[in-house]
């Protein structure tokens, strides 16, 4: 099987001296330079071509995303080199990554061999709009290409210049597989988008937001997308409190049925009840 071809001939133009020479041209030097923060088993065999280098998650935050999906089957939608892919096999109960570049699904491959994680993982050479219908998970990553290194020379990063479709469009194809979305986006994405996302949807959807800092700067932003109901013993609460709340108003006020909206924090839920009830 490919993942058990340690010398292919992909790894020897990528060990070639050619390539190393290539890997710490001008271009690049600033991205090879944060090797470590990539991958921190760099030396023991990693491989990246150039899109890689500046567009694989850093290894911290990769590890940060993962641990909201412990346990849980994840998709990562545009897998690339595997920076993420690792981080989920370690902690996750299967990964399905998927990249339409066959050179790098065979990258991701070999670097989840250094890691030692290649048996946990499904790789598939495909497009994620296209399986989309086909696939099934707990928890869908999309870190889709930001339009290389010139994201951040625009003030305001807008959904709309992800590649290959717009962010309303992936998100959407995303929601047909699971609610639980977590999506790595630019520092300078417009949160507005975001929460439009989050409340668009139906039911709406809670969302949290991170901000992402490697060494002290940030790197990059974090939505964590989800549709939780509330636990049993917290909506019992819930009923109590509004029962109170309902006995007291109905001292104040002659008896009507009347909807009442609770408020709640930004992402949470906000529920319609009938306190006639």
């Amino acid at each position: 099987m490919a993942r058990k071809r340690k010398r292919s001939l992909l790894e020897q133009v990528i060990n070639s001296p050619a390539e190393k020479e290539e890997s710490t041209s001008p271009k690049l030097t600033k991205y090879w330079l944060q090797r470590y923060n990539l991958f921190s088993r760099y030396d023991e065999g990693i491989e990246m071509d150039e899109e890689g280098w500046y567009s694989v998650t850093p290894e911290e935050i990769a590890v940060k995303q993962a641990e909201r999906c412990r346990g849980k089957v994840v998709i990562d939608c545009f897998s690339g080199v595997g920076g993420n892919t690792i981080q989920f096999a370690k902690v996750s109960s299967s990964v399905i990554a998927i990249d339409i570049d066959p050179v790098k699904v065979e990258m991701a491959i070999n670097n989840a061999l250094v890691y030692g994680v290649d048996d946990r993982v499904d790789y598939v050479v495909g497009d994620f709009i296209h399986l989309a219908p086909s696939l099934k998970g707990d928890v869908l990553f999309l870190s889709p290409p930001w339009g290389g290194p010139m994201y951040n020379k625009v003030e305001t990063y807008t959904l709309d210049m992800l590649q290959p479709k717009d962010g309303y469009k992936l998100f959407q194809i995303a929601q047909t597989i699971t609610p639980n979305i977590i999506m790595f986006l630019p520092r300078n994405v417009d949160l507005a988008q975001l929460e439009e996302l989050a409340w668009l949807s139906s039911p709406p959807l809670t969302l949290e937001i991170e901000e992402n800092c490697v060494g002290g700067r940030i790197k990059g932003i974090t939505a964590y997308f989800s549709c939780c109901a509330p636990e049993k013993n917290e909506l019992s609460e819930e009923k109590l409190s509004l029962k109170a709340e309902k006995e007291r108003t109905e001292s104040l006020v002659p008896s009507s049925g009347f909807m009442a909206q609770i408020s709640a924090p930004f992402g949470e839920d906000k529920t319609a009840v009938n306190l006639s009830e």
